[in-house]
């Protein structure tokens, strides 16, 4: 199988704290770094009770800290809500603190609603300068130049990895153009998945960072004895989804024996559209769903989520996905 990564969102539990999700994490990742999962990625998300990297630089050090190989990275910073020289400093930062395993995915979407993005001072014509933004960001990552009156101190020089993230074809097609490897948002917006890739693998222009694309792709992925015991803890992030629809954004809540009865026929249809890229079941469920994903995709890596309540349960349906990569 392709190589394995993980997407933490840090997920805030119901009984938990802040504190607990970090720590939790941190956890997660020293133990995805003995079962040769190959990045942690944390992404940059606003005014939502129930996650807990929003300053994302800081939970991607909290992490590295506690691990010694595994790639630790953003997935990923939202560039257009910050200046391009603050995030060069922040990555440049936590490149000299853990030289060789830090990672930069950015995206230009805001990570939050409206009313956030007031307060975060976001200029409403960033994200149109999405593009330039991220040359910028690679400028001042890359080594100085002769007269260069600004430099990113620290990150000049450091040449952290970049990574475009997507769930659109403006994504893909930037990164080609670049010649950035392309991440894409699969695990909630799968629709233009295929289209996305089609783009970016025509488009791809080398670059000094690659030389041939590389797509990693989204999905959600528990893992557990029984395909019904994967299916109840898969409640949980059905039921976030569902709040994120109601606008009611909360805490992530214990897994119940029947879905239905929280969600409306309405509900539950843009839901599971959201998650249709998801492997959930046994071990040899889950093994002939990724191959599935993978055979229609021609993915280069597979990041995953695994949204399970309990810490423990986590743990072990991230170490089964660990042995059935292995095969």
């Amino acid at each position: 199988m392709v190589p394995l990564s993980i997407l933490d969102l840090a997920r805030v539990r119901e009984g938990g704290s802040i504190r607990e999700a970090l720590d939790a994490a941190r956890d997660l990742a020293r133990h995805a770094e003995q079962w040769g999962y190959r990045r942690f990625w944390l992404a940059e998300h606003h005014n939502m009770p129930g996650i807990a990297s929003a300053a994302t630089s800081l939970a991607i050090s909290h992490v590295a800290a506690g691990t010694s190989t595994i790639r630790v990275g953003a997935g990923g910073i939202m560039l257009p809500n910050h200046s391009p020289l603050v995030i060069a400093e922040q990555f440049g930062t936590l490149d000299a603190l853990y030289p060789g395993r830090i990672e930069l995915g950015v995206g230009r979407a805001p990570g939050t609603d409206q009313v956030t993005v007031r307060a975060l001072r976001r200029d409403p014509a960033s994200a149109d300068r999405f593009p330039q933004d991220v040359q910028e960001l690679q400028f001042l990552l890359g080594p100085p130049q002769p007269g260069q009156a600004v430099l990113a101190i620290p990150g000049a020089g450091s040449n952290v990895p970049l990574w475009i993230l997507g769930s659109s074809t403006f994504g893909a097609a930037l990164a080609a153009e670049l010649g950035l490897p392309y991440a894409f948002a699969s695990h909630f917006a799968p629709a233009a998945l295929h289209t996305a890739l089609k783009v970016y693998r025509e488009r791809f222009r080398p670059s000094e960072q690659l030389a041939a694309p590389y797509a990693m792709i989204g999905v959600n992925v528990i893992v557990a004895d029984t395909d019904a015991e994967a299916t109840r803890l898969a409640t949980t992030q059905q039921m976030s989804f569902v709040d994120l629809v109601r606008n009611a954004r909360g805490l992530s809540k214990p897994p119940i024996d029947d879905i239905e009865t929280y969600w409306s026929p309405l509900e539950k249809a843009h839901a599971l559209q959201m998650l249709a890229c998801s492997a959930i079941g046994s071990p040899a469920t889950v093994r002939d769903k990724l191959q599935q994903i993978l055979d229609a995709t021609g993915a280069d890596e597979l990041i995953v989520v695994c949204d399970v309540f309990d810490h423990q349960q986590r743990l072990r349906s991230l170490q089964l996905l660990a042995e059935v990569a292995a095969g």
